[in-house]
C-alpha cells in the first residue's frame, strides 16, 4: 500500500479508497459483518460531497405494516428507525415497554429512555448490556446516514446530558441486533427473558420491526400469560403500578446527569 494512501487511513480519511482496498482492511483488522459494513459506509460518506445537514421527510408506517402488528397478539412486537424512535406498536409490545409508554412525549425514543429515564435502571436488569447495545445501534446509523440531522440532534442531547452515554459514544462501537435474547425487569409482572428477532423491512427502508416470543415458560405460568397480566394493566388505565421517578425503587444511579445544559 502506497505511504500517502497508509498516512489518509491513519487519520480516517477514506475518500478514494477503492473496494478491494476495503477488502483488505476488513480481513487483516478481522472486522465482523456490523464492522464491515460500518466500513463500507464510511467510505461511502468519505465519497460523496458533503450535502447540507437535513431533517429526514417524517417515516409513515404502511397500512399493511399496522395490520400485521395489530394481528401478531401473542406476541409483542414495534417497529423502528434507525434513531430508535418507536413509530408503531402492538398492544403487548406496549405492555411489555410501560415504562417507556408511560410519558406525553411521541414518539417514544429508546435511547432517551435508556439514558434519561430513572426507570430504565430498574426496567433493564443488565443495564450496562442494554446501554452498549443502544449506542452501538446509534453509532451504526451514523455511519449508515451522517447527515440526518434528527440523529445528529438526538445524539448531542444524550451526549450533553449523559456521560454514560459520551463515554460509550467515543468507543465507536457498532453492532448489528438481529436475533438473541433480551431481559427485562417488569414494574408489574417481574423478571422476563424474552427471545427476540429484528427484521429490516425491505419496503420500507431504514425501518425494522422487532417481536418478541411470549409462549415459554417461566416461573409461574407463562411469558405470555405474564405479558398478558401486563397488557391488562396498562389498557385498564392502572398506571399508578408503573414507577415513576419520584417513587422509583433504589437503583444503580446512573441517570445523574452530568451537569451541562441540555
Amino acid at each position: 500500500m502506497a505511504e500517502p494512501l497508509c498516512a489518509r487511513l491513519e487519520r480516517g480519511n477514506l475518500s478514494g479508497v477503492s473496494d478491494s482496498v476495503l477488502n483488505a482492511i476488513a480481513r487483516a483488522l478481522q472486522l465482523d459483518e456490523a464492522e464491515r459494513s460500518h466500513l463500507y459506509d464510511l467510505a461511502r460518506a468519505a465519497n460523496t460531497s458533503t450535502p447540507a445537514r437535513r431533517r429526514p421527510a417524517r417515516q409513515q408506517i404502511r397500512p399493511g405494516v399496522r395490520t400485521l402488528l395489530d394481528a401478531m397478539t401473542d406476541a409483542p412486537a414495534f417497529v423502528r428507525n434507525g434513531r430508535l424512535d418507536v413509530l408503531a406498536v402492538n398492544r403487548l409490545g406496549e405492555a411489555l415497554y410501560a415504562p417507556a409508554f408511560d410519558t406525553p412525549d411521541r414518539p417514544v425514543n429508546l435511547a432517551r429512555f435508556c439514558f434519561l429515564d430513572p426507570r430504565a435502571d430498574d426496567f433493564y436488569p443488565n443495564w450496562d448490556d442494554a446501554a452498549d447495545t443502544t449506542v452501538a445501534l446509534l453509532r451504526t446509523e451514523a455511519g449508515r446516514d451522517p447527515y440526518d440531522r434528527s440523529l445528529t440532534d438526538l445524539v448531542g442531547q444524550l451526549a450533553t446530558r449523559s456521560d454514560e452515554f459520551r463515554t460509550r459514544w467515543a468507543a465507536h462501537d457498532v453492532r448489528l441486533h438481529h436475533t438473541g435474547v433480551k431481559r427485562f425487569a417488569h414494574p408489574v409482572v417481574g423478571r422476563l427473558d424474552l427471545a427476540f428477532e429484528a427484521m429490516p423491512l425491505p419496503a420500507d427502508p431504514g425501518l425494522t420491526l422487532t417481536a418478541y416470543n411470549a409462549v415459554l415458560t417461566v416461573g409461574q405460568g407463562t411469558r405470555r400469560s405474564a405479558l398478558g397480566r401486563a397488557d391488562r394493566a396498562v389498557h385498564s388505565g392502572r398506571r399508578c403500578q408503573i414507577l415513576r421517578p419520584g417513587r422509583r425503587q433504589a437503583g444503580r444511579g446512573r441517570h445523574r446527569e452530568s451537569g451541562r445544559s441540555p
